[in-house]
């Protein structure tokens, strides 16, 4: 055997306790077991009898079929690694070890993400996530930076290979938008994003100024998790006042030509729900309804909470504290105001680099 750098191998036996705390948390061999137990339910010849049933047996098997291959790639890199530094150092092969440094800065990387997956332990948090985002203060300037941070989650998501469906947009006049609601399907997306909650603060130089002054903007992200059959949310038709509409999009153009989309507004509680992204009346009504048993299911996690611990963390549930900072003149940075975490490329941000953000937020979340 070659010998590695001391602090290389301190390095590794970190890195792979670090992992084994993982995968205790995580638990290996329940999530084998589950895997096995929805695998035998998919290869029943009358799964799809019930179509709604198969698709969540199908969907739940991807996901933990997914953490499983997830978690046993960190052990065989893990292991892997070890061997790959020997190898250059027998060889005396400085590009393998240059190799091997950088796949160690990745797996510590990759295992300090999955690490925050085991934060994420409350009641909703494996779930999928509905999001919603609207322009406050700031005029157009507010709606072109509602669209900003829109397209910044949707590629967030798709970064990750998250599908994503969008049920409403309503677009300011002059551009931009008013608000937007979609989904995004993906296991943990609820208690991965719910950080992103609360009211973003833009400042630049306008680009809709003639003057070129600068200005500061607000949007605010609303994030509820998807609700499932057993939530058993109950909504009085009594309590409901539903309007029909012709679905539009930018600058006035018609999707389509039938007054199809639809708004449902909650008469108890004022909240109002939209959907237009189906030709479909009906369809449009049911995924309107979808979204606020989902806006309902948190409403009613926020009382339950609040009766919990007396509001005393106030800013972790409520959506009107500003909680991030993009600011894109006179100087470049963005900045969670909760957690510190900053970083000097709002470009890359507002891309959708935004992983280092939600880690932090996991983190400073489980603090608090």
């Amino acid at each position: 055997m070659y010998d590695v750098n001391p602090d290389v191998v301190t390095d590794l036996k970190d890195l792979s306790a670090t992992l084994a705390n993982v995968e205790a948390v995580i638990d290996l061999d329940s999530l084998r077991n589950q895997v096995a137990a929805l695998e035998e339910q998919a290869a029943r010849p009358d799964l799809w009898d019930d179509p709604e049933a198969a698709q969540k047996v199908t969907s739940q098997l991807a996901h933990r079929q997914g953490e499983l291959r997830r978690i046993e790639s960190l052990r065989s890199r893990v292991d892997d690694l070890g061997v790959l530094y020997e190898l250059a150092e027998e060889g005396e092969d400085e590009d393998a070890r240059a190799e091997a440094d950088a796949e160690r800065e990745k797996l510590r990387a990759d295992i300090a993400a999955m690490e925050v997956r085991t934060l994420l332990s409350g009641e909703y948090d494996e779930r999928e996530a509905l999001v919603t985002i609207r322009a406050e203060a700031g005029g157009v300037d507010a709606a072109d930076f509602a669209e900003m941070l829109m397209r910044m989650y949707l590629r967030w998501a798709e970064r990750h290979g998250y599908p994503t469906q969008v049920y409403d947009t309503s677009y300011a006049e002059e551009a931009g938008i008013k608000s937007a609601t979609f989904k995004v399907e993906a296991p943990y997306a609820y208690g991965t994003l719910s950080v992103e909650q609360g009211t973003h603060r833009l400042v630049r130089i306008s680009p809709f100024d003639n003057q070129g002054r600068r200005q500061t903007s607000f949007a605010a992200v609303e994030v509820v998790p998807v609700t499932e059959q057993t939530d058993h949310i109950d909504i009085d038709e009594k309590d409901l006042r539903v309007d029909v509409y012709r679905s539009s999009g930018p600058g006035g153009q018609g999707v389509n030509t039938t007054d199809s989309a639809v708004r449902i507004t909650h008469l108890p509680t004022g909240i109002v729900v939209s959907c237009q992204n189906e030709r479909s009346q009906l369809q449009n009504k049911a995924t309107a309804m979808a979204v606020l048993q989902s806006k309902l299911l948190e409403r009613r996690r926020q009382e339950e909470q609040a009766r919990l611990d007396s509001l005393k963390d106030s800013s972790s549930g409520s959506w009107g504290n500003q909680m991030r900072s993009y600011v894109l003149h006179p100087y470049q940075m963005v900045k969670d105001l909760r957690t510190e975490h900053e970083v000097g490329t709002p470009s890359a941000v507002l891309d959708g680099e935004i992983d280092g953000f939600l880690e932090a937020g996991i983190r400073w979340r489980r603090t608090q």
